[in-house]
Order: structure tokens, then sequence, then C-alpha cells
């Protein structure tokens, strides 16, 4: 199963565990290794922390809607109230020299939303900016306007951009993801494509919650699934709700051939906390154990070696809490406080449902035994 949703044709897709590994998703994220714990790493270009703590949703934002008793097109409302919010990102990286000069050339492209009027915060996904050396905000008034990385968080596929000139501008709602039911009605918002097609509007339904995709970023989060067109360049924009709030952040799709109608989003309740800590601090934190994790360990190779599927350690921190516990390398991490592990990327999933600090059990099983250990989470952060 792939997934993509940029303007780029990027996919991955699982092998075997001496296979090499393709990157699945929206565009290339990280490969090889995936690091657990801390490892350092710099995502765009980085930006100084906010020293003053942010309120989210500054200024302006986009009127209430209320469709009880109406039945003349509530879609049409929608994209009139929220599509305003909207935006198109586009990614400009360096292609070579021309005319004596260096050429930046749009690579990809995705949408956004603005979350604060007031400081031109705009919410997308890290794989739309990931490695751009410009950053373009393409408005609904049709302005154009250079952009800056705030943050960006590739462990939850989570980025923060900002623009200076916040004249007009007019931000979404957010709604509570939590309370999405199945068969509810949403919209998704976004630029399909590019500019040409900005703004483009598509409607469907919940059809699911709590969906996990086995993709870098996506995997930390249990996803909403919608029947909602999202295409190519859709990736970062909103799902909303027929009350004009944010309740996801559209982010990837099945691409499978024979399937049709299968979306995902972000739910914007789970968001959220990474996407205030971007605006605070400039980084994320999340919870870690200081190991580095070999993706290539997959359920299929487990099985051919009579191994429970789990977590591979490639590697142990030394001195971190990992080593401390008595973890080693080529342990295979099976549970977490009990709840089973599948992959390096269910690892993540699990981890996700802490924080630093928290004291959690993890099972082991090394050379044909499985033991338990206590580890308490350290934090990795995302720069």
């Amino acid at each position: 199963m792939s997934y993509y949703n940029d303007k780029n044709n990027y996919s991955r897709r699982r092998g075997g565990f001496f296979s090499t590994v393709a990157v699945a998703l929206i565009s290339a994220l990280l490969g090889g290794v995936i690091a657990v714990a801390v490892v350092p790493a710099i995502y765009g270009t980085k930006q100084q922390a906010p020293t003053n703590q942010v309120v989210l949703n500054g200024g302006p934002t986009t009127p209430a809607i209320n469709n009880e008793g109406t039945t003349n097109f509530p879609v049409a409302q929608i994209a009139k109230v929220t599509g305003p919010a909207v935006v198109g990102i586009a990614n400009f990286k360096a292609t070579g020299a021309i005319f004596g000069g260096s050429a930046l050339t749009e690579v990809a492209s995705g949408s956004g939303f603005i979350i604060d009027a007031q400081h031109g915060y705009i919410v997308t996904n890290n794989h739309v900016v990931v490695g751009a050396e410009k950053i373009v905000v393409s408005l609904a008034d049709g302005r154009n306007i250079d952009a800056k990385l705030v943050g960006a968080d590739p462990r939850t596929d989570l980025a923060v951009v900002q623009i200076a000139d916040t004249k007009n501008l007019i931000a979404t709602k957010q709604g509570d993801s939590s309370k999405l039911q199945v068969g509810e009605p949403v919209v998704a918002i976004g630029n399909p494509g590019g500019q040409e097609f900005a703004r483009s509007v598509t409607t469907g339904v919940i059809s699911a919650t709590n969906r996990i995709l086995d993709i870098e970023g996506e995997a930390s989060f249990n996803l909403i699934q919608t029947d909602a067109a999202i295409n190519p360049g859709n990736s970062g924009g909103p799902l909303v709700n027929y009350q004009g709030e944010v309740i996801g952040i559209n982010s990837a799709k099945n691409q499978e051939a024979g399937f049709e109608g299968m979306g995902f989003a972000i739910p914007m309740s789970d968001a959220l906390p990474t996407i205030t800590q971007l605006i605070e601090k400039g980084y994320a934190s999340h919870p870690g154990l200081n190991v580095q994790i070999d993706p290539r360990y997959t359920a299929e190779y487990a099985s051919q070696k009579g191994s429970p599927p789990g977590a591979y350690v490639a590697k142990v921190t030394a001195g971190g809490p990992a080593e401390k516990a008595g973890i080693r390398v080529a342990d295979v991490l099976t549970k977490i406080n009990g709840k089973d592990i599948k992959s390096s990327l269910g690892l993540t999933h699990e981890l996700f449902k802490y924080k630093p600090g928290d004291k959690v059990t993890v099972t082991i099983f090394r050379e044909n035994k499985t033991m338990d250990v206590s580890i308490e989470l350290v934090e990795i952060k995302s720069q």
C-alpha cells in the first residue's frame, strides 16, 4: 500500500529486512535507521523561538456557521466562510546556477490554513515545506507573500510558517475532533495541483476514526478517514465540519490501484499541542527511549526468523535510560505498558500517548525469551 498527497509524486513501500527501504507518503521523509530517541537533525530553515507565549486564534476568525433548520447549500456557505482562511504554500529550492547566480525552483506545493490572523501563523504539513530554501504563501485575495519557517516536526508531519503582512487576514475556527462521528459530513479545502486549482472544495463524510498508518509522521496519530476527495496539493489543508470548524489536517491518501475515496487527516485536537509548541518554542518535544530503531525489521522478516514483530534496536545511547534499564542492540521491543508493538512506527505511535518523564514498562524479546523493564521516557526535540 502506498500513500501520497502533494504536488510531487513521492512514494514509499515496505520491503524485506535487507531490501532498499523506499519512502511512502507524500514526500521523501526519513529512511534507513530511524531515531526514536534523540538524534540531532535540522528541519528546514531554523528560526529563533518566539520570546512571548502566543495565544492561538489572535485576530479575527471566520464566523460561526449554523446550518440547523436549513437545506440551502451548507457546503457553499462553508466554502464562502472558511475559504479565505485557506492558503497555498510553495516550496522553492536551488536547482543550480543561472546567469551567474543561483536559481530557485518550485519543487513542491501544498496547502495550509491560517490559525492566528494577528500574528500571521499558518499550519501545514512538514512534508510540504521540508528542505525549503524559500517558502511562498498564496492568499485568497491574490497576494503572494514570502514566509518564514517557525518550526517543523517530522515525527508528527506538522509545521508552522509565518507571514509578516497580516493585513485583512482571517483565521479558521478549531473544532473538537474527539467528538467526531462516523458518517458526519465534512468538507476538504485546498490547492490540489497548485495555484491553478486554489481553494478547491470537495465534500464527503467521516468514513472512520482511529485509523493507523505505518507512515512516518502520520503513525503518531489515530487518523481520520474520509471519502472527501483529497488530491496532490491538498496536503496541509483543512478538513472542516458543517459548523465551519477545522477538525482535521489533510495529509495522506491511499493511492493503491482499485481503491478510491480513502483520504486521511490528522485530528485537529491531537495536533494542537504540537502546533502550540512549534509556535511558542520553535520546536516540538516528544517522549523517547534513547534508542535507534531499524525499520527494516518488518513483520514478514520476523515471521521468517521465528521472532515476534516489534521494533528492532539498532543502537542504544550510552548512559541513557534504555541502557540503564538493560536494553541492548538486537533486542526487539514488543510491548509498551502491555500494548503490542508491531513495527518501528508502531513504537512511535504508542510512545506518543505519553509525555517526557513518564515511566513505562517495555517488553523485550531477546534470545527466545521475553522480559519486562521499567524506563523513564526522555525528551526528544524536533530540531
